[in-house]
């Protein structure tokens, strides 16, 4: 029995492991697709090698990922899964068949409710609450089994007790094997998203400081020559064409000294009411002209150094990206709330605009990505940067045609 049980466990192992292995750097929708393919790969293995008990009950750890997938990945996930399942158990054929069809139809309907909640838990709680639903399910299963017997002795409550102890065990191990590989992608994606972010910055600072010194000297020659008497009108309004021209260009290196470090100059120590609420009055107009409604609400008194020209910025982006998402979908609300949370500032900008698929919300902030036709991406490159250097985090959730949200944490 224990060397079933061992094999059981190392058929739960098996997605866990080939996951790493081979699809831990593929796309979101790939990993989804394959993570549930590996999962009925588990349960068939776990329905074709399970305890044979003394008293001839019959009894294997399929459910468990069964219950996982439902908790991880809703209704679309699982019901393959119950699918493959109950065409295998029926299969198999034996007593318990009837009752082992019901048991997976009810999982099915009940767990994936919570799934929209439960992926929003932090990773200790994911695991708590996986493992009671692992609990309580098995549980649940074992006492409508046991109205299914002539006779209920202790034998079977002793199998009941280590049934459940098992399925709370196992479940709670493969949990934290896979909160960790969460963390650790997480983690890796971040200090990616902040080394990518330093090359731009560096890069940027560079290139802008190259040239803007013949711009400088230009300019100086320039105006030197508009003020000579020599020159006829034409050639004088030909030069202040070229100091405007100048002027443009100084502007548009400015503009890419943003993604390098912030400047003294512009340095504050401010809970950020000001910047919101110039960057939300500047908006106004536009949101006005593509009939989007803006909602906005301030209750922060945490104080944080930033570049006010940066933050700014960062601001505009978002919002001007949120209104054109809704001008698609002719009109809408944009909604701005700030608040604070265990010494934390925390932003909330969303929209009800046409939304992203996990594939774009995946490749937000890189360079020269846009989910715009005439994009460069740059905008959003610049708002991760700027999080990125007051230390934040974004997280963003997003719908196809229901909208996006951007979740700002700046720790103070």
């Amino acid at each position: 029995m224990f060397e079933t049980l061992l094999l059981n466990f190392l058929f739960l192992l098996f997605p866990v492991v080939a996951f790493l292995i081979f699809f831990e750097n593929r796309t979101v929708a790939f990993n989804q697709k394959a993570l549930v393919l590996l999962s009925a790969v588990t349960m068939i293995l776990c329905i074709a090698k399970p305890f044979k008990l003394e008293i001839g009950f019959i009894f294997d750890l399929r459910y468990i990922p069964f219950i996982i997938v439902a908790l991880f990945g809703g209704f679309k996930h699982v019901f393959p899964l119950y699918v493959i399942l109950n065409v295998c158990r029926f299969y198999v054929g034996g007593e318990g068949t009837m009752q082992s069809f019901l048991f997976a139809t009810i999982m099915m309907i009940l767990v994936p409710l919570y799934s929209r909640r439960f992926v929003k838990l932090s990773s200790k709680r994911r695991i708590a609450w996986a493992t009671l639903t692992s609990v309580l399910a098995i549980g649940f299963y074992l006492f409508t089994l046991s109205f299914s017997r002539m006779t209920v002795d202790w034998q079977f409550w002793i199998l009941a007790l280590n049934a459940v102890t098992t399925y709370a065990g196992v479940t709670c191990v493969i949990m934290i094997l896979i909160e960790k590989i969460i963390s650790n992608t997480k983690s890796r994606e971040r200090l990616m998203q902040s080394d990518r972010l330093n090359v731009v910055s560096e890069l940027a600072a560079s290139v802008s400081h190259e040239i803007r010194n013949p711009l400088t000297v230009t300019s100086g020659f320039l105006q030197l020559l508009n003020k000579s008497r020599t020159i006829t009108q034409v050639e004088k309004e030909y030069v202040e064409l070229s100091l405007l021209e100048l002027k443009r260009a100084e502007k548009i290196v400015s503009d890419y000294l943003s993604f390098a470090k912030p400047q003294s100059d512009n340095m504050v120590y401010s809970n950020m009411s000001e910047e919101l609420e110039y960057t939300k009055n500047i908006i106004l107009p536009y949101a006005t002209i593509h009939e989007v409604e803006v909602n906005y609400s301030f209750n922060n008194t945490l104080n944080k150094h930033y570049d006010q020209n940066q933050i700014q910025q960062c601001f505009i982006n978002l919002y001007k990206n949120a209104i054109e998402a809704m001008k698609e979908t002719g009109g809408g609300t944009l909604s701005i709330e700030i608040w604070e949370k265990k010494r934390n500032i925390m932003i909330r900008i969303g929209d009800t605009g046409i939304g992203m698929t996990k594939e774009e919300i995946s490749r937000l902030g890189k360079p020269y990505y846009s989910t715009k036709e005439e994009g460069t991406g740059l905008g959003m490159l610049m708002v991760y940067s700027t999080i990125n250097k007051v230390r934040g985090s974004i997280e963003v959730k997003s719908e196809k045609g229901k909208g996006t949200t951007f979740l700002i944490t700046i720790p103070t």
